[in-house]
């Protein structure tokens, strides 16, 4: 029988007067990842990290720990932790929607992290489930605001099966401008059988999203090595992927639609020594 879950937080989803009490579950985590530590690599024994003072070079103790911030090159603010504290905005425990938007209306930059949303008690189901429906029959998401983690996000709730997802946003100072990113890639002209070709590559290679398909090939990698480390076998480096060359690019483009010829394969002429004379063939001469 499996472990339950923990709750990475509970209080109260409102909408207007009608409140209901629930709990947010992390829905993607890399606790799986293979984890290491750092050693010492003569004793074998783990390392730990310490703060260095970087005038004295002597360790500081956690008491003598505090924030700063830099207000000018090695000149900081250092701030007391209660003076952090008071800054925080307090948690009334509750995810209140501010509004219901479309599903469609939140360009995905500025997903930050997923959470499942479910009830928390057995009295708050008949308003959840009425919650649930009543977005999936609209079609809607809806826009809450919440303090999380010592932070005010704001977070985007859709219903998912029997429950409903929130993803917290990331603030618009928080996503870079793709304008920017992308102000020196050049304007490139096309040709109109270039563009065909590529439709036509993409329309074979049509799929749709499976996860299980993907697997985090880094990861098995590292736990094979663990493992053969384990075993004493001898560790088999990966041969990389020899490097595709570009030559022409409508010659790669028709071949990779299947379209283009392919080299004629040479054929390999057997050695003199190894070859039969043919029957009734005269000699040169």
């Amino acid at each position: 029988m499996g472990v339950a879950p923990r709750a990475n937080w509970k209080g109260f989803l409102k909408v207007g007067e009608l409140v209901c009490p629930v709990a947010l579950y992390t829905a993607a985590s890399t606790s799986d990842r293979i984890a290491f530590h750092m050693l010492n690599r003569k004793t074998g024994h783990r390392l730990h990290r310490e703060f260095i003072d970087s005038e004295t070079g002597k360790t500081v103790e956690r008491e003598d720990q505090v924030k700063g911030y830099e207000v000018g090159d090695g000149d900081y603010i250092a701030l007391d932790p209660k003076e952090i504290a008071a800054a925080l905005p307090e948690s009334d425990k509750t995810l209140e929607i501010e509004a219901f938007i479309a599903c469609d209306d939140i360009d995905d930059l500025y997903f930050d992290k997923p959470y499942y949303l479910t009830p928390s008690d057995r009295h708050g189901d008949e308003a959840f489930a009425l919650i649930r429906e009543g977005m999936k029959k609209s079609n809607v998401a809806a826009l809450a605001e919440t303090v999380l983690f010592r932070r005010m996000r704001t977070v985007l709730i859709r219903p998912e099966g029997q429950g409903l997802v929130a993803t917290t946003l990331n603030y618009d100072y928080e996503v870079r401008s793709a304008e920017a990113a992308f102000s020196d890639v050049p304007d490139v002209k096309l040709k109109g059988e270039m563009l065909e070709l590529a439709e036509h590559i993409i329309n074979t290679k049509k799929g749709r999203f499976d996860p299980k398909g993907f697997d985090d090939r880094y990861d098995a990698a590292l736990a094979e090595v663990v493992k053969a480390k384990i075993e004493g076998r001898k560790i088999k480096p990966v041969k990389p992927k020899a490097e595709g060359k570009v030559i022409d690019l409508m010659e790669a483009l028709r071949q990779s639609a299947g379209k283009g010829e392919k080299p004629a394969k040479r054929k390999t002429k057997k050695p003199a020594a190894a070859r039969k004379p043919a029957a009734g063939r005269r000699k040169a001469g």
